[in-house]
């Protein structure tokens, strides 16, 4: 938006009219151009995000018989007849975890097998009768159905090109939800009623595109939290700007402590204790795994007080400690993990939550809270109202777009003009030397970002010298 001068400027440190019309106007065509660019990434991640919302349910539904049993009420088979039972029906591969079933759940008995990579053979078995209940491949412990929908979710199935997608749409959605709650702000007068202007539409405005901005504005302010909140934490694992953010958990020391798994007299400590990371094999042949050694180290860690949901990881070799760690990711979260000697029936290492970095707690639980398992049901029905919620708020600014196309005979368009440029030409000197810097910085956090930034700015110039090109030619 072209800078105008209002009044003289006064001789005060307050912004100028010029000066913040000059942001008023960057900000709008920054939103304009990145909402009409970036959209169709935020409904996909919006569609694909509201699917995976029910997925304990799909799970429910498609899985039932492998995850589900009728609970007894009586006492669970020992683990090593269970393990037993799950090596027995199927006989390859090395055992990796195994996570005892409490009440209608069945245990899982996972193992790696060559040539699926990151994903492995999971074996479900009734633990009140030791009976199988059937075999799954899963990802990190997730299900086919889960796993489908998250993938579709990452990268629309597209591999590593695909997670372009949600990493873009991640790193406008918190540019986007901030410069249209500002946009809003500036738009209503001061005084009484600007409260209730901003977290309300105008019901009694006319037909057309101030009702339509009214519904756009409003909505999105009330869902602006919910929206920087998986902003944040999607970027946290996404290809780029989670590497960055890894860097700078790394720089803080705010990485979830290692567990040691080196037995005294051992080798050198070896991390352990991590989500898919046991395999019960060295680094050679496979090391046989005695079943056995599974139900002592659960009572072990039970009475080291790791309660709820567990998964016990075998040691590497006979000098390692096995460990047991807590998967309970619903509020409050139980996710302490112990090394144990499976032969001395001690504990030799210990982690718990509570002492973890404030920041590794934090993103922990942001992301299951973004997965919606933090809060059960409730996280789930909050993340479908945000998906939904996005999806009406981008057809409004569609629509708010084709309805400002210019409808008179001798001015017909397809759709709205962009907003003015040239606004950044009326910037203070010290908004330019204060924003560049933190334009790059921005940049270099969020490479995606940036890439797209330029992308923009290329394609304004584009349509710009077109635009001067056609004056002068007509002219």
């Amino acid at each position: 938006m072209t800078a105008t001068t209002d009044r003289p400027i006064a001789p005060d440190p307050r912004p100028s009219a010029s000066a913040t019309s000059a942001w008023g106007g960057l900000l709008l065509r920054l939103h304009f151009y990145a909402g009409i660019l970036v959209a169709p990434l935020l409904v996909l991640a919006a569609l694909t995000g509201l699917a995976y919302t029910v997925t304990p349910q799909l799970d429910r539904a498609v899985h039932g018989e492998q995850l589900f049993v009728d609970a007894t009420g009586g006492p669970a088979r020992p683990l090593a007849e269970q393990v037993a039972a799950a090596r027995a029906a199927h006989p390859d591969g090395t055992l990796a975890t195994v996570s005892p079933g409490e009440g209608s759940t069945t245990t899982r008995v996972v193992f790696d097998v060559p040539g699926l990579g990151e994903k492995q053979h999971t074996v479900y078995v009734d633990p009140y009768t030791g009976r199988v209940t059937g075999t799954l491949t899963t990802w990190f412990g997730s299900t086919p159905v889960t796993t489908w929908l998250d993938d579709l979710h990452r990268n629309l199935h597209l591999g590593v090109v695909g997670r372009y997608y949600s990493e873009i749409a991640a790193s406008w959605l918190w540019v986007l939800v901030l410069g249209g709650v500002v946009l809003w702000w500036r738009r209503q007068r001061p005084g009484a009623g600007r409260l209730r202007r901003l977290v309300a539409p105008d019901l009694t405005a006319r037909r057309g595109v101030r009702r339509t901005r009214g519904w756009h504005a409003t909505t999105g302010l009330w869902l602006a939290v919910g929206l920087l909140f998986l902003s944040a934490t999607g970027l946290t694992w996404s290809r780029h700007a989670g590497e960055r953010f890894g860097t700078a958990l790394d720089a803080l020391d705010s990485r979830s402590p290692e567990l040691s798994v080196a037995l005294p007299d051992g080798p050198a400590p070896t991390p352990g204790g991590g989500h898919h990371g046991g395999t019960g094999t060295t680094a050679g042949d496979p090391t046989p795994v005695d079943p056995a050694l599974t139900d002592r180290v659960f009572a072990v860690a039970r009475d080291a007080g790791l309660h709820g949901p567990v998964e016990i990881t075998p040691g590497a070799d006979a000098r390692t400690a096995w460990t047991v760690t807590q998967v309970d990711n619903t509020w409050p979260v139980r996710k302490d993990r112990v090394a144990v000697d499976p032969v001395a029936g001690v504990v030799t290492a210990r982690s718990d939550f509570a002492s973890w970095p404030l920041l590794a707690q934090l993103s922990g639980l942001g992301v299951q809270a973004h997965m919606g398992i933090l809060f059960g049901p409730v996280n789930q029905v909050l993340l479908a109202a945000l998906a939904v919620g996005l999806l009406c708020v981008i057809v409004w600014g569609y629509r708010m777009w084709w309805q400002r196309r210019p409808t008179r005979t001798d001015r017909r368009a397809p759709v709205g003009a962009a907003p003015a440029r040239g606004a950044w030409q009326g910037l203070p000197s010290w908004g330019i030397a204060l924003g560049v810097p933190v334009v790059f910085a921005l940049c270099w956090a969020l490479p995606l970002f940036g890439l797209t930034l330029l992308a923009f700015l290329a394609l304004d110039l584009a349509v710009g010298a077109w635009s001067r090109r056609s004056r002068t030619q007509v002219s």
